[in-house]
């Protein structure tokens, strides 16, 4: 008789054999060189994170980045930052596309680099020499320029904010020829020469005789230039009411600390503004600043302003689908998922943590599917009581709590065939480094136990959110797989349309090669 421990059954033969090693050192998955570029850049931040410091990350970019064709670099650069809202990673491969073809960066450069951030990061990613250039050369200059030239009054005083390099030292650069006397009249003023104060912009004009005489409204100018100056209430109540949504958002505290809201006029104006859909969605907010702005609001802030977060919220979540079926979140709740989001920067590290952004997609989940089951996860499956009446930010903020110990990404599904369970669609969020399971014959004990769900229910899907900067993944991409990457609402569309029926294998590259180059360059 055949020995039954080599031939117990042909599941192990369905499972794909797992082909690396991940950074936590247990056996994982490779993805294509395209699916990899694409979670980078959905998710880096070019600095250390747990598993992988800021110079792996670099180096893995510019590696991969060279390894697909142009198109899909460009169409990655347009994806990361008009579809998943991020800076750092946009700009190094628009700094790569300099090298590689100055056609498809100026094709994509007015769309990716589209305020003075962005290009800031650019002019400092490509002199930096990380992309094999230390000089802008001629086309990339020609860009710089042309960004100034056709910026705004409002842009431009905006892009004054920030060094390294600053405004001031790109204009130095670029030798940008000003159009009109306003605009030769700013240049000066910007790197410190002689200038025409009359003929300055309106707004500028404004913010140096106010800087003198203190007297009328505090000008319009962004928020920066004005928090270094020694200003009463009634100058802190001026910056409010002419604050940005996002400048609201992150100001509360400050606002209280200096008397803002004494006034219930300023209460229901910045609340008003901070509901409002339009400015929500034109902020492009990430649904976890959301949740940490209200998180992190002190006890001076009044009530209307906290309940004004939380509509926000709902606007900031209105493309969670509702799933026909049974749908479960798996959260990762592990001790790695406590790093900040973003990366760790030396004395600016982001309070937002990769727990706060895997609870928060749990509790949109559960608020849209109220019949969904939550399961967080560390190396076990962690028992907590969610009430789906409850609003997002309750419930995120009580699975936020949770400090776990060590990830194994298989727990939850090996939960769910001990109690034989049939969901139709199971999601994870996660760090991707599970380290914690069972060993598995062939693949990733996670692989192992969807087999084993998928026996008995053929119809279930799996997707897998990543929301750090790695290369691997638990379980691959295939018709019923669907991995993404990344924070924004986004994530969320992708989903929708998996559980509608699209083919998990390659669906995220083909919707980021869908975009088309040539629209954006005629309406740039």
């Amino acid at each position: 008789m055949a020995n039954k421990n080599v031939f117990q059954t042909l599941r192990g033969a369905f499972v794909p054999a797992a082909t690396v090693r991940n950074d936590a050192g247990t056996t994982a998955y490779e993805l294509s060189p395209k699916a990899t570029l694409a979670r980078l850049a959905a998710t880096g931040c070019l600095t250390r994170t747990f598993y992988a410091s800021a110079e792996t990350q670099l180096d893995r970019v510019l590696d991969l980045a060279n390894q697909v064709d142009v198109d899909f670099l460009a169409k990655t650069a347009l994806y990361a930052r008009r579809k998943g809202f991020m800076k750092d990673m946009p700009a190094l491969l628009c700094a790569v596309l300099a090298t590689r073809d100055l056609d498809r960066l100026i094709e994509v450069f007015p769309e990716v680099i589209d305020n003075g951030k962005m290009l800031r990061n650019f002019v400092q990613i490509l002199r930096s020499g990380v992309t094999g250039r230390k000089s802008l050369g001629s086309a990339p200059k020609r860009l710089v320029r042309q960004w100034l030239e056709r910026a705004t009054e409002r842009q431009l005083i905006q892009a004054t904010i920030g060094n390294d390099p600053s405004l001031a030292d790109v204009v130095k650069m670029v030798h940008p020829r000003p159009a009109d006397a306003s605009r030769e009249a700013f240049y000066a003023w910007l790197v410190g020469k002689p200038y025409d104060a009359a003929a300055l912009p309106e707004t500028l004009r404004a913010f140096e005789a106010w800087k003198i005489s203190r007297m009328g409204e505090v000008p319009a100018v962004p928020f920066q230039m004005l928090t270094a100056l020694d200003l009463g209430r009634g100058e802190w109540t001026g910056i409010a009411k002419n604050a940005s949504w996002q400048t609201t958002r992150m100001n509360l505290n400050t606002f209280a600390r200096h008397g803002v809201f004494d006034s219930s006029a300023m209460v229901h104006l910045l609340a008003a503004r901070l509901a409002d859909p339009d400015l929500v969605r034109r902020a492009k907010v990430f649904p976890y600043q959301l949740l940490v702005a209200f998180m992190n609001a002190g006890n001076d802030v009044p009530v209307e302003l906290r309940n004004a977060l939380q509509d926000a919220m709902e606007t900031a979540i209105s493309n969670v689908p509702e799933v026909v079926g049974k749908i479960v979140i798996c959260p990762d709740v592990s001790g790695s998922m406590q790093a900040p989001v973003t990366g760790f920067r030396k004395g600016a590290s982001s309070k937002v943590r990769c727990i706060d952004v895997a609870a928060l997609v749990a509790a949109a989940f559960l608020r849209k599917n109220r019949e969904a089951r939550v399961l967080p996860f560390e190396v076990k499956v962690v028992d907590v009581k969610l009430n789906p009446r409850d609003s997002v930010m309750t419930n995120a903020t009580a699975l936020a709590k949770i400090r776990g110990g060590g990830t194994n990404c298989s727990a939850p599904l090996a939960l769910l065939n001990q109690e034989k369970s049939t969901p139709d669609l199971v999601v994870f969020v996660s760090d991707n480094e599970s380290w914690a399971d069972p060993k598995a014959n062939r693949g990733t004990a996670m692989m192992v136990e969807w087999e084993k769900l998928k026996n008995r229910n053929p119809k279930a899907r799996l997707v897998c959110i990543d929301i750090v900067p790695n290369m691997t993944t638990q379980a691959p991409d295939r018709k019923d797989i669907l991995n993404i990457a990344g924070f924004s609402d986004n994530v969320f569309d992708l989903i929708a349309s998996f559980a509608a029926g699209a083919d998990g294998a390659d669906h995220w590259i083909k919707q980021i090669e869908l975009q088309p180059l040539t629209q954006h360059m005629k309406t740039a």
